[in-house]
């Protein structure tokens, strides 16, 4: 049955009432000052995509182990709260809502990104594919360690401590980021976590450390202000499931036990069939979500409306389209056209194609 509600219709997220559901995806772009610091630049970028119902920001390291990319902002230290700050005030003087998204790398990193060149760490010491990004170019993966169980409660306590930094530079709330092949999907999915204690084998044991970071981190902000980000059919990072349609539906049903700000569900992978494990229909994990459901996956304006009024979601983000377009909201008010975005400047640099792309007003 189809609704009149559409990316224009106001929505209560928590405690907010947000003029509209365009939401701007977290987005790596690597460009933090030095010490992972959000800068000036940093602070321009968001104010200018402040019309947005909702920004999340991009991943923010939890810890200076969590590190696995050059020149990404943490959350960590007295100088990435201030940096941060500065971005929530500029967003905020223009009547806009931010949430940080709380990110650990782990097997991802790569030892030349962490203090002592410490190997990364995960749930079992599985070598990923692939290659990391680092300050001397691509590199391959290396074999990380598998955390022991004592271990663990501190990496919790290290989200507690960034969710409360997190509140103390001024956002709205945070969104813990348990998707595309970082940390906390890596204890989740049974392609990569083997372990056989109480965090391995049944997908409540691998959904665990998902569940207790989320305790944790509600514990410092309310369970109304937290968002969860899932990306059950993404194979980036070398990752797969035996059976993804189990996994995520029962990981969905145990996060209900928080009444969540929002779920963030991916839709990327998708359109390479079976690379992180069997086929199955995203859509039905909204029917298993007690809350607001936020979609993901290359959505233009017309696809998004039209999900949102097939309640197939509550709330869309926008990823690319966001990188190009700091208005995108009023240009989607207005049918008018989008500027293209340049690939070559997602990712390092400075102004150029990240600040510099033209509004309405300026076209």
């Amino acid at each position: 049955m189809m609704s009149n509600i559409d990316l224009f219709t106001p929505i209560q997220v928590g405690p907010y009432h947000l003029a509209n559901r365009i939401v701007m995806a977290p987005m790596t772009r690597n460009r933090a000052g030095d010490g992972n610091v959000p800068q000036p630049l940093n602070v321009e970028h968001y104010s200018q995509r402040s019309s947005a119902g909702l920004i999340v920001t991009e991943g923010s390291q939890i810890a200076v182990d969590a590190i696995g990319y050059p020149a990404t902002p943490g959350i960590y230290s007295d100088e990435q709260v201030a940096g941060w700050t500065a971005v929530t005030d500029a967003v905020h003087e223009k009547g806009g809502h931010v949430f940080l998204q709380l990110w650990h790398t782990g097997r991802v990193s790569h030892p030349s990104l962490l203090p002592g060149e410490m190997l990364p760490v995960a749930p079992s010491a599985i070598k990923p594919d692939g290659e990391a990004v680092t300050y001397s170019g691509l590199q391959s993966f290396v074999t990380p360690r598998a955390l022991e169980l004592d271990e663990i409660p501190a990496i919790i306590s290290q989200y507690r401590t960034a969710a409360a930094n997190a509140k103390q530079a001024g956002f709205d709330g945070v969104e813990i980021h348990a998707a595309n092949g970082y940390l906390l999907d890596q204890f989740l999915r049974d392609g990569t976590n083997r372990r056989s204690d109480a965090y391995g084998g049944s997908v409540d044991n691998r959904a665990r450390l998902l569940m207790e970071v989320t305790a944790a981190v509600a514990s410092v902000w309310s369970d109304d202000r937290v968002g969860v980000r899932l990306s059950p059919l993404q194979p980036f990072n070398d990752m797969r499931d035996s059976d993804p349609e189990a996994t995520f539906t029962r990981a969905v049903e145990m996060l209900n036990e928080f009444a969540l700000a929002y779920l963030h569900v991916t839709e990327m992978g998708s359109e390479t069939p079976g690379a992180a494990g069997p086929e199955f229909d995203l859509r039905a994990l909204k029917q298993h979500w007690d809350g607001n459901y936020m979609t993901n996956g290359g959505y233009d304006k017309k696809r998004a409306n039209a999900a949102l009024a097939a309640g197939k979601a509550d709330l869309v983000s926008f990823g690319v389209p966001y990188i190009a377009n700091p208005d995108l909201v009023e240009r989607f008010k207005q049918d008018a056209a989008l500027n293209e975005a340049d690939a070559e400047t997602f990712y390092g640099g400075g102004a150029e194609g990240y600040t510099d792309y033209p509004s309405l007003a300026k076209s």
